[in-house]
């Protein structure tokens, strides 16, 4: 079990107290952790050592280079991908989507068909949407099970067709915390012929990745989102970033992940992410068993797996001890799982409602007691609308991360408390 006294001293803004000497409560995880110090002295040291841009003779510059490959081999080591050639840095998941899209168009015949599910964040679904607004493509929606808020398999099933070319759907949901079966929707997108796009962004903090074992093909994430700098990442099988004709200026290297990467890239957030990565690896070394996991190359590898594998467990519990508080509280209803037998199928972000308060108001008294919530969609549009909450103003999400204890939720849930 991990020390979440130890954990926390690493994080320099969980002790900010308020002007009145409260200690806030970061639950807005899902839109951004909070950085270690190691993040915070990696992003500012950058500037003190090696600033300067890519491709140069110089020292300075040669240390940029270094530094970025050594950032790519430790994002490929966390999410078990064959190569650090197939990490490519951005300034956020979203945009790093549309270039995929955009590239991925270029290629697709006038009949092709999309898939995407209601499930999932817009910047799994926009990028779709507008390439088939542009090219008159076909898009099909994947359904969930508004009892639990999983996805609709048996429509995931009808939506493929011989002419789908794209499934994109999210790893797990940014709003009530599902956790979907990819490999199997790997397997049903590649016997379509179809390309499979994964939106991590939220699994990514919570649970172990491995790209080889879900076998998508596409594999999007935020380093902002597991206590990094605000940049994202794509990782793509190799051939095909080699393949894709990828939208880039004429100087650039023609070269895989290069040609991914318009213009000069944030060395800073890149370094900073790097020293995210060994963070989670620390943990990994200090409170899990990495020689457990014979399946991964002895090292780096291993010790993620067991970094994710013990900062699950913990958060697992978490969660468990969240939704049976707030399910004590009079007019709460919880979107997605419940049952606790399957909370091995959500990730610790809970999103509810409270009869009587709209989701802004929940979110404000929070606040006053100097609880931080999000109020709203998220950007998770969809699902919103398909539970019928986006015109009641969406819905209120708490998301724990492993920094977050029982005394916080302990508080939350008084503070909620005064509302009914």
């Amino acid at each position: 079990m991990i020390n979440t006294k130890a954990i926390r001293e690493q994080f320099p803004s969980l002790h900010n107290l308020a002007p009145d000497g409260t200690q806030p409560i970061f639950f807005d995880n899902p839109a951004g952790t909070q950085v270690p110090q190691a993040v915070i002295d990696s992003v500012t040291g950058y500037y003190g050592s090696m600033n300067a841009n890519s491709g140069g003779a110089f020292a300075t510059s040669q240390r940029t280079d270094e530094t970025v490959h050594a950032a790519r081999e430790t994002v490929a080591d966390f999410l078990n991908a064959p190569s650090p050639d197939e990490i490519v840095f951005g300034p956020n998941m979203t945009t790093l989507n549309f270039a995929l899209s955009r590239a991925i168009a270029r290629t697709l015949p006038d009949d092709a068909e999309i898939v995407v599910t209601r499930m999932d964040h817009d910047a799994n679904i926009a990028p779709w949407l507008l390439i088939a607004e542009d090219r008159g493509l076909t898009v099909r929606w994947v359904d969930v099970h508004t009892s639990d808020c999983t996805l609709d398999m048996d429509s995931l099933e009808e939506a493929l067709t011989e002419k789908t070319k794209v499934v994109a759907t999210v790893h797990a949901s940014n709003a009530v915390g599902t956790i979907n079966p990819v490999s199997r929707i790997a397997d049903m997108a590649h016997a379509a012929g179809a390309y499979y796009v994964l939106d991590a962004v939220q699994s990514a903090p919570h649970i172990p990745i491995d790209v080889l074992a879900i076998g998508c093909d596409f594999l999007l994430c935020s380093a902002y989102k597991f206590y990094g700098p605000h940049i994202g990442v794509l990782w793509g099988k190799y051939d095909l970033l080699e393949r894709l004709p990828a939208y880039k200026v004429r100087p650039a290297k023609n070269k895989t992940p290069h040609r991914w990467e318009t213009g000069t890239q944030s060395f800073e957030t890149i370094n900073g992410t790097m020293a995210a990565l060994n963070y989670i690896a620390d943990i990994g070394r200090t409170y899990g068993d990495p020689a457990q996991f014979t399946e991964y190359k002895e090292g780096r590898r291993r010790d993620f797996k067991a970094a994710m594998t013990v900062l699950s467990e913990y958060e697992r519990e978490m969660v468990a001890n969240l939704i049976a508080q707030l399910q004590t509280l009079p007019g709460i209803s919880i979107a997605g799982i419940t049952d606790p037998a399957r909370y091995h199928e959500r990730v610790p972000t809970v999103a509810f409602s409270m009869d009587g308060h709209t989701p802004r108001a929940i979110a404000e008294h929070a606040a006053a007691d100097h609880i931080y919530l999000w109020d709203g969609n998220y950007y998770a549009l969809a699902i919103m609308e398909r539970l019928g909450k986006e015109q009641e103003g969406g819905m209120v999400r708490v998301g724990l991360a492993h920094y977050n204890t029982k005394e916080e939720v302990d508080r939350l849930i008084g503070s909620l408390g005064k509302l009914s």
